[in-house]
């Protein structure tokens, strides 16, 4: 029987973040639980496309765009769930048990709690933030993760190709079919250390709200880095 899930990271540039996503995949490979990797590149200039094959990856390449490359790499995944996942995000150890947990019990799709790879109040803060909206509002964003199974994303129509804000239209198709996973994933905090933690909590707050209330993504694309 064919391990169950595929892996889909999206990159572009990201030679220096993708080497610890893939290695803290390996815990997944020895368990028997990962069919394959799939890295959709998005025009990388750097060494992204060759970690990918060094890493025995299935590489699909395309233009540059988040909700674009996401839906193309689970175009080309043959798994029965898909665990969609940031470059510069590394999944704690012990994921493993726990994704398989997740498949064997559950039809909902899963999130991972936020970390961020920094130490302070504000790390924290954000961090917790974060975690309690997706408790509480069902609103996970993509550097938390998303385990889902093919039928359930084929079901809800798949991440759009969209400039900004594909997390957010995935969860609110899911609606209540999401279900928080005790296990962390930790990811960069370098937008946050480069922005200033307090204005770049805000800017998102803000991007969220005027999404919500039913901004054009491309508009609120302009001015943010999305990698």
């Amino acid at each position: 029987m064919r391990a169950p899930l595929s892996i889909i990271i999206p990159v572009l540039n990201g030679e220096g973040e993708l080497p610890h996503a893939i290695a803290s995949l390996v815990e997944g490979l020895e368990a028997g639980l990962i069919r394959e990797l799939v890295v959709s590149d998005g025009g990388s200039s750097d060494g992204s496309c060759g970690l990918a094959e060094e890493a025995g990856a299935v590489l699909v390449s395309g233009a540059a765009g988040r909700g674009g490359q996401l839906a193309r790499g689970a175009d080309a995944a043959g798994g029965a769930w898909l665990l969609f996942l940031h470059a510069d995000t590394v999944l704690a150890a012990g994921w493993a048990e726990v994704v398989r947990a997740h498949i064997a019990s559950e039809q909902r799709a899963g999130y991972f709690r936020l970390r961020f790879a920094a130490s302070g109040f504000w790390p924290w803060f954000v961090a917790g933030w974060a975690n309690l909206r997706s408790r509480l509002f069902g609103l996970p964003y993509g550097d938390q993760g998303l385990l889902i199974s093919r039928d359930l994303y084929d079901a809800v129509g798949g991440f759009k190709d969209m400039a900004l804000m594909e997390d957010v239209a995935m969860a609110r198709s899911l609606k209540r079919q999401l279900r928080g996973l005790p296990m962390e994933a930790v990811t960069s905090a370098a937008r946050y250390q480069d922005a200033g933690w307090a204005r770049q909590s805000a800017r998102n707050l803000w991007r969220l709200v005027r999404y919500l209330a039913g901004a054009d993504p491309e508009r609120l694309r302009r001015g943010y880095q999305m990698w």
